[in-house]
């Protein structure tokens, strides 16, 4: 009910959100995030739409990881220790993608710790360390980690990327989408936990929020006040949901040089709302609370994933166990409206073909845009097809980086 995909290469499992998960850890490899020997065997062990093997397998293999990173950097092995505990990231981000569909779903708050773990022990061991910030935010703080560019002089001004991370991506996976590509350029590079994101979520119960200025406009200024960030370079790239979030919040907020979204996104809840029957739509436009409820009830009673899937996409936004109809009406404003108009940033929006979210809303976006933007488009025929290109990092970041590049030495 909740998703639709289109894919033309082999695939292993039939399950679309089997699929994806295994393509994002296929191409984590890239950057070391993954092996693909092992990814390929750890899938090989699970029965199509398996939730419980899912589960049982990547953390087997997470956990082996896990294990082989702590021995290493006991013996004092950084570099293969820094290559375990990043696999062990991968993988564990890989268990959760589909946890919510197991029988297994009260595991996960332990497993996105062990995930979590991983992740900082690769922040300190990388050969240039990341440093951990933390983000003035209302009445608390938002986590950040702040990566040097490789060779910088203490002070020294380069260029910076913020990752903007999507819905439920982990914040490991921003040095595929962007951040390593940022360091191997010589610049600066920005992950944070935003309001429902990765630590928000889990430790500080801070839901999503569609006005997005009121996050990243706090994120800017702690990068604005460091005397290693050149002010003038300053970029921002959002992954999956984020090309909704970076659009709405450059309305308001128009410091950045530069900015890059993967895929553009207008309307968040035309993924939600695309395959409910046409009844259901017109029971949530007109406002009939009972009756969207009741058969949304009917249809976890046929189909026993869309509890946990509703489960799954309802957590960040704080209604993991509200209403249905509550949930949609809430995702239903995370629209872009008028406020497009006002968007002075240049931009990068990458088209994929095969884009199974939001199908069409990266073309939509650009021809909403009055000021300079670009489209550029990745096919199946370049292996690049999907929702943010998961087998096609190496290309992708080329092409969103020889762009930035560019934009930057104007």
């Amino acid at each position: 009910m909740l998703h639709h995909s289109a894919r033309t290469r082999a695939r292993q499992f039939k399950n679309d959100d089997f699929q994806f998960a295994l393509d994002l850890a296929l191409g984590a490899a890239v950057r070391g995030g993954a092996d693909p020997g092992e990814v390929l065997a750890t899938a090989a062990r699970i029965p199509n739409g398996d939730a419980d093997a899912w589960v049982r397998e990547w953390t087997a293999t997470a956990d082996g990881a896990r294990d082989l990173a702590r021995t290493a950097e006991a013996a004092g092995h950084r570099v293969s220790a820094l290559g375990h505990y990043r696999r062990a990231a991968t993988y564990y981000a890989t268990v959760l993608d589909v946890i919510d569909h197991s029988s297994e779903a009260e595991r996960l708050l332990d497993l996105w710790r062990r995930q979590h773990e991983c992740w900082e022990r690769t922040v300190d061991l990388l050969p240039t360390p990341g440093a951990r910030i933390e983000i003035p935010y209302e009445d608390t703080t938002l986590a950040g980690w702040f990566f040097p560019a490789p060779g910088a002089q203490p002070g020294e001004r380069r260029p910076l990327v913020v990752m903007n991370n999507g819905s439920d991506g982990a914040t490991s996976s921003m040095a595929t989408h962007g951040g390593s590509a940022a360091s191997d350029r010589g610049w600066h590079w920005l992950a944070f936990d935003g309001p429902g994101q990765q630590r928000a979520l889990f430790e500080q119960q801070i839901p999503f929020r569609p006005d997005w200025e009121a996050v990243l406009t706090p994120v800017l200024d702690a990068m604005v006040a460091r005397p290693d960030v050149d002010p003038e370079r300053m970029t921002v790239i959002g992954i999956s949901q984020a090309g909704y979030w970076v659009p709405r919040a450059l309305a308001f907020e128009h410091r950045f040089a530069a900015a890059v979204v993967d895929p553009g996104v207008v309307d968040v809840s035309a993924s939600w709302t695309r395959d409910l029957p046409g009844r259901m739509r017109k029971e949530l436009e007109a406002g009939n609370r009972e009756a969207f409820d009741r058969e949304m009830r009917i249809g976890e009673k046929l189909d026993h994933h869309l509890a946990g899937i509703l489960r799954f996409r309802g957590r960040p936004y704080g209604l993991e166990s509200a209403s249905p109809y509550d949930l949609y009406r809430t995702v239903l404003e995370y629209r872009l409206g008028d406020e497009v108009a006002q968007i002075t940033t240049p931009m990068l929006i990458t088209d994929p073909e095969h884009e199974q979210f939001w199908p069409g809303q990266s073309q939509e976006l650009h021809d909403r845009l009055t000021g300079d933007s670009e489209l550029v488009t990745f096919t199946a025929h370049e292996g690049a097809d999907g929702h943010c290109e998961p087998l096609a990092p190496m290309l992708r970041e080329a092409r969103i980086f020889d762009w930035l590049e560019d934009r930057l030495a104007q």
